[in-house]
């Protein structure tokens, strides 16, 4: 089934956002389990992952409507050296990716496709599930200092 030109270029951009987000996301954790900060590596990893499946299904979709997922194209990647500038980074992946989604959603509505618009849909609730995730910790740290917060983050 041919799909909407405008559309399959929105779910390249957004996988181009998942494809960013694993990259970042891997390494992040891989840094938190060389520190020995056990819970949050499984924590960032699970996100990956969550990433992962996003792509999965981008991909999925984008063959189904005859299109060309392109996988080579990466967005900014913002790692940060410490705990504190990963979860401002991965704050600000996941907002941008919240509106991104929102945005595909809408343009799924005006060309008329449903299918795209309940797995974008689908996305955007685990994307801000993130959001609100990182929100807490962010907030954690705040109200507990770092030195506690990473205190909890140990196996």
């Amino acid at each position: 089934m041919k799909g909407n030109d405008r559309m399959l270029e929105k779910l390249n951009d957004l996988l181009a956002d998942e494809l960013t987000a694993i990259n970042q996301y891997s390494v992040q954790a891989e840094m938190c389990d060389n520190w020995g900060y056990k819970k949050l590596h499984e924590a960032i990893e699970k996100q990956a992952l969550d990433e992962m499946r996003h792509a999965e299904w981008l991909i999925a979709r984008m063959l189904f409507l005859e299109g060309s997922p392109t996988v080579s194209h990466l967005k900014q990647i913002n790692i940060g050296a410490d705990v504190p500038a990963f979860l401002r980074n991965n704050h600000g992946l996941e907002t941008s990716a919240v509106r991104s989604y929102n945005d595909g959603i809408r343009l799924a509505n005006e060309v008329k496709d449903a299918g795209t618009r309940e797995l974008l849909q689908g996305i955007l609730e685990t994307e801000e599930g993130h959001v609100d995730w990182i929100e807490a910790d962010l907030e954690q740290i705040q109200q507990m200092g770092l030195p506690l917060y990473l205190t909890e983050k140990i196996s």
